[in-house]
C-alpha cells in the first residue's frame, strides 16, 4: 500500500513523467505549519483532496490496517487520494482531530498549528491539495495510497528553499499569500511525485510501470495532455511506434486494462470536471469529445461514472435553490 525509496535508473522515465505532470495541476490548497511537542497524535479523516506532509523532526505515520511507519527529518509523504491516516509522536498515542489543537488562521487557507505536551518538538508542513482531476481519475487511481519519500531533501535540494519560502509566506500575512502558497505547493507536490518515481520501489504494473515504460509512458502522457483529441487505437499505436495488435497487448499488460477502456475513463472524468466545476452544458461536452449525439455520450458517461451527466445539472440547480433560499 505504501512505497519508499530505492535507487533505479530513471532517465527513461523523465519525459513521460514531465508530460504527465503537465496535465496534473493543483486547483487549490490548504496549508499549515505545525509545531508539536511530544506526546501528540493527530487523526486525519478520509478526504476528497490529496494530502502531503513534510517532516522536520521525527514522528510516526499510521495507515489503515494498524501499520505504523517511522518518519524522519527530511521525509515527505503524499497521499494522492486522501485516505484516512494519522501522525503521532509515537505509535499508540491517543489521536485527536487537528481542530483539538491550537489552530490560528494566518490568512485564507493558511494556518499555524501548535500543541502537545512538554517533550521533543517536531515541525510538520502539511497541505490539503485539490488536483484539477478527481481522486478516481485514472492518473490518480493508478498511484499507490501512500507515496513516501525518504530524505527528500537529499534527492531534491530545492525542497528546503521551497519550505523556507512557504514558512515566510505564513509568517508575513501578506496580501495574496494563499495564492503564492498554492503555487509553491504545486511545485512541492510535483517534486514529491517525481522523486517517488525516480527512487521508488513500486509494483511492476499500473501507473509506476507505465511511467517507467518509455513507449507506454508516451501514450499515457499524450492521452492526458489532450483527452479531447479523436484518439483511436491505431493513432495511439503510432504514438508508441508499434503495430495495433502489439500496442494493445503491451498496453494491457503494463496498465492492466485496454487502451480503449483507459481512454474512455480519462475522457469521462474530464467530462465530469467540465460539468461539475466549469458548468458546461451536456451538449457542448458531448461535441467536445466527438460524440454524434448527447444520448450516446450520456450512456458512455453513466457506464464509467455511475450516474448520468444530468445528475450534475440537478446538483447545480439544487445548490442555486439553496443559495436563493438563504438570501
Amino acid at each position: 500500500m505504501h512505497d519508499h525509496s530505492s535507487k533505479f535508473p530513471a532517465a527513461a522515465t523523465n519525459d513521460s513523467l514531465t508530460n504527465m505532470l503537465r496535465g496534473l495541476r493543483l486547483d487549490g490548497v490548504d496549508y499549515g505549519r505545525c509545531e508539536l511537542t511530544a506526546p501528540w497524535g493527530i487523526r486525519f479523516p478520509a478526504h476528497e483532496a490529496a494530502r502531503f506532509h513534510f517532516i522536520c523532526g521525527t514522528c510516526w505515520l499510521g495507515v489503515p490496517g494498524g501499520e505504523w511507519i517511522e518518519l524522519k527529518r527530511g521525509d515527505a509523504v503524499l497521499l494522492p487520494r486522501g485516505i484516512e491516516h494519522a501522525l503521532a509522536s509515537s505509535p499508540g498515542e491517543p489521536l485527536s482531530p487537528l481542530e483539538a489543537y491550537s489552530v490560528r488562521e494566518v490568512c485564507h487557507c493558511v494556518y499555524d498549528v501548535c500543541g502537545g505536551g512538554r517533550g521533543e518538538m517536531t515541525i510538520l508542513f502539511c497541505g490539503s491539495l485539490t488536483f484539477n482531476v478527481d481522486a478516481m481519475h485514472p492518473l490518480l487511481r493508478m498511484m499507490p495510497d501512500v507515496m513516501r519519500i525518504d530524505a527528500l531533501t537529499a534527492s531534491e535540494p530545492a525542497i528546503p528553499h521551497l519550505l523556507e519560502a512557504m514558512a515566510r509566506e505564513v509568517g508575513a500575512s501578506r496580501v495574496g499569500s494563499g495564492g503564492v502558497l498554492a503555487r509553491l505547493a504545486d511545485v512541492l507536490a510535483a517534486l514529491i511525485i517525481r522523486s517517488w518515481v525516480e527512487h521508488g520501489c513500486g509494483d511492476t504494473s499500473g501507473w509506476m510501470a507505465a511511467v517507467r515504460h518509455p513507449a507506454i509512458g508516451r501514450v499515457i502522457a499524450a492521452i492526458h495532455l489532450d483527452p479531447e483529441k479523436n484518439w483511436t487505437v491505431d493513432a495511439l499505436a503510432k504514438v508508441m511506434g508499434a503495430s495495433r495488435s502489439g500496442f494493445a497487448q503491451q498496453f494491457h499488460s503494463v496498465v492492466g486494462e485496454t487502451p480503449a477502456r483507459y481512454l474512455t475513463q480519462v475522457r469521462m472524468h474530464q467530462a465530469r470536471q467540465w460539468l461539475s466545476r466549469d458548468r458546461v452544458r451536456i451538449s457542448v461536452v458531448a461535441r467536445r469529445l466527438g460524440y454524434d449525439s448527447e444520448a450516446a455520450f450520456s450512456r458512455a458517461f453513466k457506464r464509467v461514472i455511475g450516474v448520468p451527466p444530468s445528475h450534475y445539472s440537478a446538483v447545480r440547480l439544487s445548490d442555486a435553490q439553496r443559495v436563493s433560499v438563504a438570501l
